[in-house]
């Protein structure tokens, strides 16, 4: 069965994003049901997928990754209002037999994303 996961790799540092803090939701319609709250772990990943088997349905997702605070709990000077905060990604599943994995590679001034594998 289908799973979704997600790494964050921190470029301004080279290294992964450990202890960032993830909010994960279905949206439908004009709506967002909350699904789950993560904490990525020393290499920057989740313990476990994000969703799997049947929790893992097709529609469209978001995941919020709170990236300002993981960067000032580095140290880093940050403007106020910080440039990058919350990075949101929205994504479609279209197939839920599929592994998405949504990586986020993010700096405090920028993010890029891909469908990994």
């Amino acid at each position: 069965m289908g799973k979704l996961t997600t790494h964050v790799l921190d470029t301004a540092h080279g290294r992964p994003g450990a202890g960032i803090a993830i909010r994960l939701y279905r949206c439908a319609g004009d709506g967002r049901q909350l699904l789950g709250t993560f904490v990525t772990n020393a290499d920057g990943r989740c313990d476990a997928p994000l969703l799997a088997d049947a929790a893992l349905c097709v529609g469209t997702h978001e995941l919020e990754f709170a990236v300002g605070d993981y960067f000032a709990g580095l140290g880093v000077a940050l403007a106020e209002p910080r440039f990058l905060d919350v990075v949101c990604l929205r994504f479609g599943i279209a197939d839920a037999a599929a592994h998405y994995h949504v990586p986020l590679l993010v700096s405090p001034f920028s993010y890029s994303t891909y469908r990994g594998s």
